[in-house]
């Protein structure tokens, strides 16, 4: 059996749901465009700059959620993933996950980006596991801050390998484990499976999957 781990955003997606989110909110009415516009694009380029503090990005990520009901946010979402995630999603993003599902492997998105944004689009692949940002709750409503340590870079092993712990599994109970992304931001995740792919990659994991010899390869 083989453990198939996938980035999200810019990997599966020819997008990124995190962005994304946040110009679609701008689009409602619910953010200042003056201000969180600029912000937004701020916090995406240090994103690909490999400089971003992610719990300053999480307290700007995540606050909308805390100001409005569940019931609200699940109807933006809705139209969210009509309007904006189903355009990224590709033929060929969909074909290769349902390939590792048809052998038999264990899959799952492993993202920065919190569940609330990427369950349901998790869901649109047909992919059984989630390992995302949480957002903390509060008597069923969101609080604005997150819960327990960021999928983001090295928490995204701790969180990989938590999840595992939970089913009585590990790395080594694999015959392969496989990560595919598109980011330097996921190089230490990349390093720990035995079978690292490049999608799509900036420029810096390009370069790094060259020299090691992984697989590049494109889902646009």
């Amino acid at each position: 059996m083989d453990l198939v781990l996938f980035d999200l955003d810019n990997t599966l997606l020819a997008g990124d749901s995190d962005f994304a989110w946040a110009q679609f909110l701008i689009s409602k009415g619910v953010l200042d465009r003056e201000v969180q516009e600029a912000k937004n694009i701020a916090f995406y380029e240090q994103y690909k700059a490999g400089t971003l503090d992610i719990f300053e990005f999480l307290d700007f990520q995540l606050a909308p959620l805390a100001r409005h009901s569940r019931a609200e946010l699940d109807a933006w979402h809705r139209e969210f993933l009509q309007d904006s995630i189903r355009p990224m999603i590709t033929a060929q993003a969909r074909a290769l996950v349902n390939q590792h599902l048809e052998r038999g492997a264990i899959v799952a998105v492993v993202t920065a980006t919190n569940s609330f944004v990427t369950g349901p689009i998790v869901r649109e692949f047909g992919i059984p596991h989630l390992i995302a940002t949480i957002p903390a709750q509060q008597d069923g409503a969101f609080t604005g801050k997150p819960r327990g340590t960021p999928a983001f870079k090295g928490g995204k092993i701790e969180r990989v390998e938590a999840w595992l712990e939970s089913l009585g599994l590990y790395f080594g109970s694999f015959e392969q484990s496989w990560f595919y992304s598109d980011s330097h931001n996921d190089l230490p995740l990349m390093q720990k499976v035995d079978k690292p792919v490049a999608v799509d990659p900036d420029d810096t994991l390009r370069a790094h999957a060259v020299k090691r010899g992984w697989p590049v390869i494109s889902l646009r």
